[in-house]
């Protein structure tokens, strides 16, 4: 018992912060993607011994905290809270050759997206699982995460060409007056 106890805080010391900025990018509210996390890790502990023998310690807790946000999505109480900083946005890991003002701005369109969206397009590209491992994890079929990345991936291209556009004051971009 005590080894278990000890490989579950070696395995939670290792893996905290890349949980937490997870639970961030699928949660996009700093508040619920602590409680998320916590949950996660309450989850695993009760589990620790086998999900430790099946050397599935990292899904298991991804799994844990897409079905924590879920089921709070659901229920009737579910409310908008503050975002997340900035500062931590910029730390969650993303595409390389991105600058730190990409990287704010990717994940920002990233929060915009509806939360399945959100979550197929993270799991999938953010964290590089297959698509029957996101369909695994979200419990959803493999043509329903497609379909979830496309359009997920659609909307973020044509969010960041129009900030694009925007900046570069691109004819048929919008303007402010």
């Amino acid at each position: 018992m005590k080894r278990d106890e000890e490989s579950y805080v070696e395995f939670v010391a290792a893996s905290q912060d890349r949980l937490r900025r997870i639970a961030y990018a699928v949660c996009a509210d700093d508040s619920r993607a602590e409680d998320v996390l916590q949950e996660a890790l309450v989850k695993l502990y009760l589990a620790w011994p086998r999900i430790r023998e099946q050397g599935r310690e990292e899904a298991f807790a991804r799994r844990v905290i897409v079905n924590a946000d879920l089921d709070d999505r659901r229920r009737p109480w579910h409310r908008r809270r503050a975002r997340v900083e900035e500062e931590e946005l910029a730390a969650l890991p993303a595409p390389l050759g991105l600058s730190r003002g990409e990287r704010l701005d990717l994940l920002a369109a990233v929060r915009r997206l509806p939360a399945m969206q959100r979550r197929t397009v993270v799991l999938r590209h953010w964290l590089g699982l297959s698509v029957e491992e996101t369909a695994s994890e979200l419990g959803i079929s493999t043509g329903t995460v497609k379909s979830h990345t496309s359009r997920g991936l659609a909307a973020l291209s044509d969010a960041l060409s129009g900030e694009l556009d925007e900046e570069c004051g691109l004819p048929g971009a919008p303007t402010s007056r």
